[in-house]
């Protein structure tokens, strides 16, 4: 006769433990980072009698030349025919990322449009520690590599059409009515200048009772949010968190890289201060670092949010 043992309960429980992690890490490295999502929510926000504005928010590209499912993607939005692009930032992954920014934004010429800048607008991408992310918002340490700025905005406004609000204001004409926006430069490295703002939105002049206002920023950090509110803000969009990135399903992310509550690092939500509150939409963004191409339990997308008029 001969005789078996069972497989020791610990050991059982390490080999289901590692394949729940390598099933994991195929959906996120393989499957989800490709599930673009398009987003569809509404807000109150718009003045009084205002027509309703759609308006498509895209963040966090984080392009590379040979990504073309999501520059496919990204230019299929045009599509659903917005009335404004809102673009959070970090549009370049990689020093020829503006090849595909190209190809994924060109059906959008000659819709308006308004940009801010991220860090990975200006300097290139580094291989990190993720780790690092639970000890606060990360930092930079080492030299970056500069990227070609200029030329991609210039391929915005020149080429598209679009507006540039870092640390200044704009007035547009969008679905055929006034609307104010300004907006800073990515707080996330301190290129914010608040102080800036009064001077530029009084610069666009008197500001009609019917004007919606709108504030736009790369990192939805607290205090850029606050400003935004005291200055009129009637909504505020933001990026930078990739709303996680990786997430626990269920509980969502367990980072955002800034001090935006982890509650509120992506989708619509609302923003209170000195007794205002105003809707605040958080992008989590439709692209990732060449360095960490993974999404789990957090799809890459944009949104298209239906701006309503106020009671």
């Amino acid at each position: 006769m001969t005789s078996s043992r069972s497989a020791h309960p610990a050991l059982i429980a390490l080999g289901a433990v590692g394949a729940v992690g390598a099933a994991a890490a195929v959906w996120g490295f393989g499957i989800e980072r490709y599930l673009f999502t398009v987003r569809e929510v509404t807000a109150s926000a718009l003045a009084p009698g205002s027509a309703p504005i759609r308006v498509l928010h895209v963040s966090d590209a984080h392009m590379a030349p040979w990504q073309h499912r999501k520059q496919d993607w990204l230019a299929s939005l045009a599509q659903l025919e917005p009335d404004l692009i809102v673009n959070t930032g970090d549009n370049l992954g990689h020093r020829d990322g503006l090849l595909g920014i190209r190809r994924a934004f060109e059906p959008f010429a000659g819709i308006p449009g308004v940009f801010v800048h991220g860090s990975n607008d200006v300097n290139g991408p580094s291989p990190r520690n993720p780790l690092r992310y639970f000890s606060g918002p990360s930092k930079t340490h080492r030299a970056p590599t500069l990227l070609d700025t200029d030329a991609m905005d210039s391929y915005f406004t020149d080429e598209l059409g679009w507006t540039g609000l870092n640390n200044t204001a704009a007035r547009l004409t969008v679905a055929g009515q006034a609307v104010d926006l300004f907006g800073v430069s990515d707080a996330h490295r301190d290129w914010d200048r608040l102080e800036a703002l009064p001077s530029a939105i009084d610069a666009l002049g008197p500001r009609g009772a019917d004007v919606s206002v709108l504030g736009v920023t790369h990192a939805p950090y607290q205090r850029i949010l606050n400003g935004f509110v005291d200055l009129g803000a009637d909504a505020i969009f933001g990026g930078h968190t990739h709303g996680g990135q990786v997430c626990l399903p269920g509980i969502g992310a367990i980072v955002a890289n800034c001090d935006i509550p982890l509650k509120q690092a992506k989708g619509l939500s609302t923003w209170t201060t000195d007794g205002r509150t105003v809707p605040l939409n958080v992008s989590a963004g439709c692209g990732h670092s060449i360095y960490a191409p993974v999404r789990f339990a957090c799809r890459p997308e944009a949104t298209l949010l239906t701006l309503t008029a106020r009671d």
